[in-house]
């Protein structure tokens, strides 16, 4: 395997493959429909009609753990999985099913009693019993897929596979992410629990950002490919830009080991990690960009539509990093753009992968304007995200308690509305361009 071609292999890489790209697809399902509900819950002249407010908190903690958590995390596997080598198979399955249960357990979990919501960064929680089973089982379950990649997706040799290598790196990161979570919990005294689930996320949090960065890329350069248009970058050259930017990696268990984990150092430790750690990507950023601006010419193609809504929103959201000042809705604004490039940038090598592991091809005009209107509607949600934040509107709150009094935090939590609106919809038309390609077809 070069950087010219992928194959995926026969046998447990494909079947494993599917079977997590279909729970990564659920989750998504469960996750839209609760945005249904959220969305209506925020949008000014709607929100007094559906007093969902209290419902609201809890069903926002699932919607973001099943669609960045869960989703992200069952598509690292598809990666993991389609890179791989066959063997171990006991393994990848034992992590499906054990994922693929904590999955459904907490799409239910916000409709039953006792679902205290607790909105902190990364995983935001429920506190509640069945909500905390299905973290701890879908916890264990990518456990047992990282542990399996680790073994299977190391390239040979070194320096001639550069996605695998990546994939291989985004299971490194995915590996001191979980080590970093259950250090935490070992550790962290069970202080007030708004603050407890916002010290014991956040080390581990930071850290599957660089997984979720490295496999965006991976993403990025098998889409070029696929479009006719590898890497002008030697494998060699694009191996060593992986490792430049994994680096920073080695300077979590440097924290863990050296700081307390949940002091306040600690955790000015990771935001700074944030801040230095993440120019180390830039290399293989440009050779994203070189990839997407060498398929400019290629034919109108659902994966290349996703390349393009993905570079860009993942762009916007990181310039607005930059912009966050004081706790407002700023901050959601630039993590929506950062995750949901990396949302697109799986969407579009889904639709790549759909025919290579025995489904249905995406093809038709739903599939090509699916990422625009889904990436879109993101952008619109995010920008009204960040005009309400110039405003100061507060994030994390709905209903009456956003306080909106003036005209432009109005327009800018409206567009924040619509744009979430049209965003969801295009999360419906990937599921149902996904479904139709994945559905058994007659002979």
């Amino acid at each position: 395997m070069n950087s010219h071609s992928v194959t995926i292999s026969a046998g447990e890489p494909t079947a494993l493959a599917r079977a997590w790209l279909w729970l990564g697809l659920m989750a998504l399902i469960g996750s839209g429909l609760l945005a249904i509900l959220l969305v209506l819950s925020r949008t000014p002249g709607i929100q007094e009609v559906f007093p969902l407010k209290d419902f609201f908190r809890s069903a926002l903690v699932v919607h973001v753990d099943l669609s960045v958590v869960i989703w992200f995390m069952a598509f690292a596997a598809v990666i993991w999985s389609a890179l791989g080598r066959g063997g171990m198979a006991w393994l990848g399955w034992g992590g499906f099913g054990l994922a693929a249960i904590g999955t459904a357990v907490m799409t239910v979990s916000p409709f039953l009693p006792g679902a205290d919501p607790v909105l902190n960064n990364y995983i935001p929680v429920l506190q509640q019993q069945v909500f905390y089973a299905s973290l701890w089982l879908c916890g264990a379950g990518f456990g047992l897929a990282v542990l399996r990649a680790l073994f299977t997706t190391w390239p040979r040799p070194a320096l001639e596979a550069p996605l695998q290598l990546g994939a291989f790196l985004g299971a490194v990161a995915a590996f001191l992410a979980l080590a970093a979570f259950v250090w935490s919990w070992a550790v962290v005294p069970r202080i007030e629990e708004r603050i407890y689930f916002e010290v014991l996320f956040w080390g581990g949090g930071h850290v599957l950002q660089f997984q979720h960065a490295l496999l965006m890329v991976v993403a990025w350069l098998w889409i070029a490919a696929q479009l006719g248009h590898p890497s002008a970058a030697s494998a060699r050259v694009l191996s060593v830009m992986f490792w430049i930017g994994a680096l920073p990696l080695l300077v979590v268990p440097l924290i863990y080991f050296t700081v307390p984990a949940g002091s306040l150092p600690h955790m000015e430790l990771f935001a700074k990690l944030m801040i230095w750690g993440h120019p180390y990507m830039a290399p293989l950023i440009l050779v994203g960009f070189l990839g997407l601006w060498a398929t400019r010419k290629t034919a109108a193609d659902a994966a290349k539509s996703a390349f393009i809504a993905s570079f860009l929103l993942f762009a916007v959201g990181g310039v607005l990093g930059y912009m966050i000042q004081g706790v407002n809705v700023v901050i959601p604004a630039h993590y929506h753009g950062s995750t949901v490039g990396v949302t697109l940038a799986f969407m579009g090598l889904a639709y790549v992968l759909l025919p290579q592991l025995g489904f249905g091809a995406a093809e038709g005009r739903m599939a090509r304007w699916q990422p625009y209107v889904y990436g879109g509607g993101q952008l619109i949600h995010i920008l009204g995200l960040a005009w309400s934040g110039g405003y100061g509107v507060q994030r994390k709150v709905a209903g009456a308690e956003q306080a909106l009094t003036t005209l432009p935090q109005k327009m800018g939590m409206g567009m924040m509305g619509l744009g979430g609106l049209i965003a969801v919809i295009g999360g419906i038309m990937f599921v149902l361009v996904c479904l139709k390609a994945m559905a058994p077809r007659r002979r």
